[in-house]
């Protein structure tokens, strides 16, 4: 799975969730100042993207997540290091 793949995914889940346009989601959009998503929403998202990661995401991974691109970021390295595994 590449990043692309990822943020592809990411817009898709605020667009149907969210009903946030999908042209507001960008790689430098800040999630809550610019998307409006509040810690509630943020843990319905780290619901929706644990498929894509295949195990249970740990909210730590997600702290310091602040853009969609830190969210794509976090996600990918998931990705990689289970498969590493």
């Amino acid at each position: 799975m590449t990043k692309d793949d990822i943020f592809d995914r990411i817009q898709a889940i605020l667009h149907e969730t969210f009903d946030i346009a999908a042209d507001r989601v960008t790689p430098v959009a800040r999630l809550y100042e610019d998307l409006d998503i509040d810690s509630i929403d943020a843990v319905d998202l780290i619901v929706q993207l644990k498929p894509l990661v295949g195990k249970r995401l740990q909210p730590e991974a997600f702290k310091s997540v602040r853009t969609v691109q830190d969210v794509v970021d976090a996600l990918y390295s998931l990705v990689h290091d289970s498969a590493a595994a």
